[in-house]
């Protein structure tokens, strides 16, 4: 396996920051939105939200901070060797 390219490292870390930024920008829009449209009416329904709402910014998390520096290592790679 070849080493790790420092041109790679430099993308993923652009790409984690890029990542960190996007995920809290589009939680706190989604979940605001989200928020102000729940109709929760019993504290079982409550819960079942707000679980939701868990699952939902861990996706956004794996999707964004997770996802974005691979890529942004594979653009760094292929673009500066």
């Amino acid at each position: 396996m070849d080493a790790l390219s420092p041109a790679g490292l430099v993308g993923a870390l652009v790409g984690l920051i890029v990542g960190w930024v996007n995920y809290r920008i589009v939680v706190g829009v989604v979940e605001a939105s989200l928020r102000r449209l729940d109709r929760s009416a019993t504290p079982a329904e409550k819960a079942d939200f707000e679980r939701r709402i868990v699952l939902m910014r861990w996706l956004l998390f794996a999707a964004t901070v997770l996802a974005i520096p691979v890529f942004g290592y594979l653009v760094g790679r292929t673009l500066a060797g």
